[in-house]
Formats: structure tokens, C-alpha cells, sequence
């Protein structure tokens, strides 16, 4: 996680690049708590974290909300009583680029916080 949390996020265009394979196969490993999923035929990494009430996943979804303006890059967030769903993808390209796995390491390094 440390290479990963180290690194900047880059501005992202339409014509970016998506994930490799092989990139995911490096990069996943560093998120292992970060689910790979699909929806709506997008690649996505989503976790969930939990929390003793309502307050506490606020005040972790608000921290998110602040490192995703930080970045410029920003996620999907569900907030629930105990509870913060996390999905990030690349709008832009409808897809995974080096940029989800670097919030995705961010967003691990602020719930351990």
C-alpha cells in the first residue's frame, strides 16, 4: 500500500488508458480489502468500512469527500448507520485507471487514521 499511497493522482482525459490486466494484477494486491466488481459493464473497486454509528461513517465519509477534492478525483459514497460504501472508477473512460488504486490506498490509509 505504501507504493500506492505515495503516489499523486494524474489529470485524467477520454483517451486515457484503462488498467491492464497485468497493471491490476500489480496493483489490486496493495488493495486486497477492495473488491473488484462490475457494473453497468464498468470495472470498479469498491470496499465497505464499518463503523460504530452513523456519526463516526459521516465523519469518515466527509474525510473521503475532502482527500477525493484534494486528488480531483472523486468517488461514488453510500453512508449508512454504521456504515461507508467506496466504489471508485474513472468516469471519463468507464473504467479503471492507475488512479482508483491510488484513492483506493488513500481512502485504506484515512480509515486506519
Amino acid at each position: 500500500m505504501a507504493e500506492l499511497t505515495g503516489m499523486k493522482c494524474v489529470a485524467c482525459r477520454r483517451d486515457a488508458p484503462k488498467v491492464t490486466d497485468a497493471e491490476i494484477a500489480e496493483y489490486h494486491p496493495q488493495v486486497s480489502d477492495w473488491e473488484l466488481i462490475e457494473r453497468d459493464e464498468i470495472k470498479r473497486l469498491e470496499r465497505l468500512f464499518q463503523f460504530d454509528g452513523f456519526s463516526e461513517a459521516l465523519a469518515f465519509t466527509n474525510r473521503v469527500g475532502d482527500l477525493a477534492e484534494k486528488e480531483g478525483h472523486h468517488p461514488a459514497l453510500l453512508t449508512e448507520w454504521g456504515r461507508v460504501t467506496v466504489t471508485w472508477w474513472t468516469h471519463k473512460i468507464r473504467g479503471l485507471h492507475r488512479n482508483d488504486f491510488i484513492m483506493a490506498a488513500k481512502t485504506d490509509a484515512l480509515y486506519m487514521e
